[in-house]
Parts: C-alpha cells; structure tokens; sequence
C-alpha cells in the first residue's frame, strides 16, 4: 500500500519578511564603497612603491657602497709611493690617492681612472697588475680614489659632473711632478669621466685608454635599470631623471652625453670594449670611436668579454694592445727630442 507523500512548508523566520529593502540596497552600496576604498588604496599602495623603488635606484645611484681599502701598492706589488692628497681642479673637493714614481726618471705618466661602485684598487680589473704593468714600462703612476669613493673627502656620484674636476686634478698633480706627457686610462664609469674632462681641457691630456666605457645617458640608464627589474622605459625613465636632481644634486642635462658621442678628441684614444657587456653596450664605444681620427686612434671590440673583465680574459692580447698603443703616443716626443 503506498502512503501518500505530505510536502512540509519551508518555515521562515518571522523577521525576514520584516526586511526593509532600503536597508539591503544600503548594505549593498556600503559593501561597493568598501571594495572601491580597497581598490583604491591598493593603486595608492602600488603607485607609493613604484615611486620609492625609483627614489631608492636613484639614491643607490648617488651613493654606492664602496669598500674600504685592504692593501696599497708596496705590499701589492713592491711598488714605492706616497700617499698624497690634492684639490680638484675646480678647488671645491679634495682628493686622496697615491704617487707611484718610476723607479728611474721619467716625464711620463700614467693616471687610472677606477669605476663606479670601486676605489682606486678595483680589484676584479685588478688595478695593482695594470698599475705595476706601466710602472716596468717607466711611468709615474697617480692611483687615487673618486669622492663617491673616499673615506675622507666623501661626495655622491654624479655621473662626471664632479669626477671630471677630480680627474683634472690628478692630471695636474701628475703635471706638478714633472710629467710632459699624461696618459689616462679608465674603467666603466672612469672612463666616460675621462672623455668629458677632456672636452673641458685637451691640453693637459695626451692620450686614453678607455675600458668598458660607461656614459650616463638615459639609454643606458635604463639599460642598467633592467637587469635588475622588469620596468616600462616611461615613466621609469622620467622619474629617475625627476629624482636624480633632488638624490644627488646633478640633472641629466649637466652630462655633456651628446657632445662625448659626437666630438673628435685631439689626442688619441684606445676604446677596449666587450659584446657581452651588460653595463653599458659596445655600441657607444663603437658611435664614439668611429668620429675619431683612425689615424691615431683604434678600437678593441672583444666578442663574449663582459664589463671590465677583459684583462681578466685576455691578458695577454690586453697588454700587447695597450704597450703597443702607448709606443703610438710616445712616438711624436722621440721624435721632437731626437730633433
């Protein structure tokens, strides 16, 4: 026999027939006004982080972390110097630094230009073995260290802006000392140095060689920017150009970048550069040695070599170019002394 099935009424509470529709539609715009005030705090929070990531690339920029001095060229190398200290150019810093003197007379010498981030040993050129190289070759040797890289007369890095007056003063003190002949030879950001004093003074520099050359241009400042975030190049690029006015009182602008990439330099120059530098491209090197003079001046374009590691690599092949074009330079003196 089949029972009959008897369908229950749902019961409802009391209460939910007692709801005033105003107050759902209420509920519901204030759940919308809380997921807008979320939405709009999290834009706000990533906008904040996006900012302070740009102040800090810039800040980081302005003042790197250098470490301190572990040696000095006598128990590096058995080399004899002096410690000296001497003005910049413009007399608004001073530097630090050391004398290396020929071991026999000489009115020859030699200035290295260390890169960003290091001091006067920048020990993975390694400087000491370049820094004994020209001492056998007879040349006095000015060692010293850019402010952003002193322990005593600190400034923040500027792209050249002030580094280009520290360089002119080494080359003054090498003068001082008696040489007639000054030769340059830079690294990264050292060499770059080195190309904008010589737009300010062609007279008091012979010759450069120039290692890895970095020039602080947009382009490669965002270049150097990407190999450490993923970033879209406006408004990153804008930004840092923005904050490194306000981080390390220099403006993009105050960097000659344009007219280093366009002149002739009147002394000769040795560009050494390599296709796998992540630092700063070989092709700036390549634009700025082709306006040379290939009479006087050549390029050393090493492929799979990275940034300032070429020596490391090719050391041999390294000193043969580097002898070879010092013997270019002195040339015109032996003649004038023969006359």
């Amino acid at each position: 026999m089949n029972t009959p099935m008897v369908s229950t009424p749902v019961l409802q509470p009391e209460w939910l027939g007692q709801v005033d529709p105003k107050l759902v539609q209420t509920g519901k715009i204030r759940i919308k006004n809380i997921f807008i005030a979320l939405l709009l705090s999290a834009l706000f929070a990533a906008v904040l982080i996006f900012l302070a990531a740009h102040a800090f690339i810039a800040w980081m920029f302005a003042n790197p972390q250098v470490p301190p001095l572990f040696s000095n060229p006598m128990a590096a190398k058995g080399m004899s110097y002096d410690t000296v200290t001497f003005p910049a150019r413009d007399g608004r810093t001073f530097v630090d630094g050391w004398y290396i003197p020929a071991q026999e007379t000489s009115d020859q010498a030699i200035v290295l230009s260390h890169g960003y981030g290091a001091n006067r040993e920048e020990y993975w050129v390694p400087m000491y073995d370049l820094a004994q190289f020209a001492h056998r070759l007879g040349y006095n040797v000015v060692m010293f260290d850019y402010g952003f890289a002193s322990e005593q007369h600190k400034t923040k890095a500027t792209g050249g802006r002030i580094e280009k007056q520290q360089l002119l003063g080494a080359v003054d003190l090498a003068r001082e000392r008696g040489a007639k002949q000054v030769i340059v030879w830079g690294f990264s950001m050292g060499a770059g140095t080195a190309l904008q004093a010589a737009l300010q003074d062609d007279n008091h520099i012979d010759g450069m060689i120039l290692d890895s050359t970095f020039l602080l241009e947009p382009d490669t400042l965002y270049h150097n920017v990407q190999q450490y975030v993923e970033v879209p190049k406006h408004p990153s690029l804008d930004l840092l150009r923005m904050m490194f006015p306000l981080l390390n009182d220099t403006s993009m602008q105050q960097i000659p970048y344009q007219e280093v990439k366009q002149h002739q330099y009147a002394m000769p120059t040795l560009f050494i550069h390599g296709t796998e530098d992540t630092k700063a491209p070989y092709t700036i090197a390549e634009e700025i040695a082709a306006n040379q003079d290939s009479s006087r001046s050549s390029s050393w374009i090493v492929p799979g070599a990275r940034h300032e590691l070429i020596y490391r690599t090719h050391n041999k092949e390294y000193l043969t170019k580097v002898a070879n074009y010092l013997a270019q330079v002195d040339q015109p003196n032996r003649l004038i002394a023969q006359d």
